[in-house]
């Protein structure tokens, strides 16, 4: 999830705004024949000022609707976990401090508040998955036994390409029925599957929006690559999530061997992060620690002391334990860049 910078500048629809409610959703494309469109497609896109992707990929804004504001204020969702990797949920707006550019900021909005999202779940079915899948829907079981009724869900499979399994819907049964006919098998393509789940976000129901996914993170398959993709969902609002099972000791492949890093490297720039378990009966406890913190995120709001435009802002989070607990881990995004006549940017 992407910060938000309200500003009289011109903003587009993709940002999170807590203050202000808008959702104009488009209607999805047919799910019988799915295309990631190609890097040929970026000339179909219509431009955004100087927001963009530098790699060529298509941006994911083209159609969003411009929101004009009258006043700065960032938003920044904030996940606190504890030691032992669970989520903190008890803390107040005294427990936390924001720097920008090593300023001290004045936090001037806090919430607590949990609210519905829209999430895109992706969902590992190629070959090295084959010994793990009944583990895997069980994972998703417990996702969704810890998630909000009125969240609003796509389903995405992936092997050699991904594949709309369901959504948009906000039934979960859906997607459970859909998932006991698929039978594992082919190459990975997980980053094409990421790719596709950014895309369909795009006329997601909420503002808030994020993708899971669950994988052992090897990839041999897709068309886009590890950079296109770190570049895309630096750029997007969308928070993603991943829990990576890594139970064999030796690896098969130069991709499995990757997979850790790789997970790593897409969810935590966005603000989320990966848990990996390296026993499979630790999956859905995996799945359901995370389901509980996309969902119960802290926003924390301040309007910046820094100025300018075209400049990458740095940001930092501190959280302080309450007395007697361990050391907190704060998760978010760490930076954003102002681009001018164009709203937020977010390239590191």
């Amino acid at each position: 999830m992407n910060f938000i910078l309200n500003k009289t500048i011109r903003l587009q629809f993709f940002a999170l705004c807590v203050l202000t409610s808008l959702v104009n959703s488009s209607p999805g494309q047919s799910l019988d024949e799915e295309r990631i469109p190609s890097r040929s497609d970026a000339n179909d896109h219509a431009s955004i000022g100087s927001l963009g992707s530098a790699n060529g990929l298509p941006t994911l804004y083209a159609h969003a609707k411009p929101l004009h504001v009258d006043v700065d204020l960032v938003l920044l969702p904030v996940a606190v976990t504890d030691a032992l990797n669970r989520s903190v949920l008890t803390l107040q707006k005294q427990n936390f401090a924001i720097y920008e550019e090593n300023r001290a900021q004045e936090i001037r909005y806090f919430s607590a508040e949990e609210a519905p999202i829209s999430i895109a779940l992706l969902v590992d079915t190629s070959q090295s998955m084959s010994d793990k899948i009944d583990t895997e829907r069980a994972a998703i079981v417990e996702f969704f036994n810890n998630a909000n009724p009125a969240d609003e869900y796509f389903a995405i499979t992936f092997s050699r390409r991904p594949q709309m399994l369901a959504g948009p819907t906000q039934s979960v049964g859906d997607i459970e029925r859909g998932l006991i006919g698929v039978e594992p098998g082919g190459s990975t393509a997980m980053l094409d599957a990421i790719y596709l789940a950014e895309s369909k976000l795009r006329s997601a129901r909420y503002q808030r929006r994020a993708i899971f996914i669950i994988s052992d993170g090897g990839d041999n398959a897709s068309r886009y690559t590890l950079k296109e993709i770190k570049s895309l969902v630096r750029e997007s609002d969308v928070q993603i999530f991943a829990v990576g099972l890594f139970d064999t000791f030796f690896f098969k492949t130069i991709e499995e061997r990757l997979g850790r890093m790789w997970l790593s490297e897409i969810t935590d720039p966005t603000g989320g992060r990966t848990l990996t378990v390296d026993n499979r009966a630790r999956l859905p406890g995996a799945a359901a620690e995370l389901s509980r913190e996309m969902r119960n995120e802290y926003v924390l709001g301040y309007r910046p002391s820094t100025a300018g435009t075209n400049k990458w802002r740095k940001v930092n989070v501190r959280v302080t334990s309450i007395a007697g607990e361990q050391p907190l881990q704060a998760h978010y995004k760490k930076g954003y860049r102002v681009l001018e006549g164009a709203g937020l940017g977010s390239s590191p």
